[in-house]
C-alpha cells in the first residue's frame, strides 16, 4: 500500500476544488468529465471551446507534474487491453444511466448538497468495491 500522504492529497482536493469553481462561475456548467468529454462528440454543440480547454487541461497537468519533478513511476495498469476496452465501454455505459460520474455527482453534486448526487456517489463505491473483490478474491484476477 502507498503512504498516507495529507500534504499532497490537501493540494490536489485543493486544485480539484478551485478548477470546478472556476468552471461553473465561468461557464455555469459542471464540472462533470464524462459529460464534458460527450458534448466533445456532438457535432450539434455549438460552444465546445471551453470542453477541449478543460480536456487539455486534464493531460497537461499530468505533463507539467511530471515536468515539475512529480514521480509517477508507481503508477501501473496491469491489465490486458481487452479488458480495459470493455472496462471503458462498461464505465461509459453506467455515466449515461446514472446521469453523470463520480467528478460529476461526487465533486459538484455532492459539494451542493444534492441527494440525488450522493446516492449515486454511494452507488458508485458500493459498486466499485464489490467489483475489485469479485475480481481479485473470486476470481483471482
Amino acid at each position: 500500500m502507498i503512504e498516507f500522504t495529507p500534504w499532497s492529497a490537501l493540494a490536489g482536493g485543493s486544485l480539484i476544488g478551485i478548477a470546478t469553481a472556476i468552471l461553473l462561475l465561468s461557464q455555469q456548467r459542471i464540472a462533470g468529465v464524462s459529460g464534458i468529454a460527450a458534448g466533445l462528440l456532438e457535432p450539434t454543440e455549438r460552444k465546445q471551446g471551453w470542453r477541449w480547454m478543460f480536456v487539455a487541461g486534464l493531460v497537461l497537468g499530468t505533463v507539467l507534474f511530471q515536468l515539475l519533478g512529480g514521480d509517477t513511476s508507481q503508477i501501473r495498469i496491469d491489465a490486458d487491453s481487452t479488458v480495459l476496452v470493455i472496462g471503458g465501454v462498461l464505465v461509459g455505459f453506467g455515466t449515461r444511466l446514472g446521469g453523470g460520474c463520480t467528478s460529476g455527482h461526487g465533486v459538484c453534486g455532492i459539494s451542493r448538497g444534492s441527494a440525488r448526487s450522493i446516492v449515486a456517489t454511494i452507488i458508485f463505491m458500493v459498486t466499485a468495491a464489490i467489483v475489485v473483490y469479485l475480481s481479485r478474491h473470486v476470481a483471482g484476477a
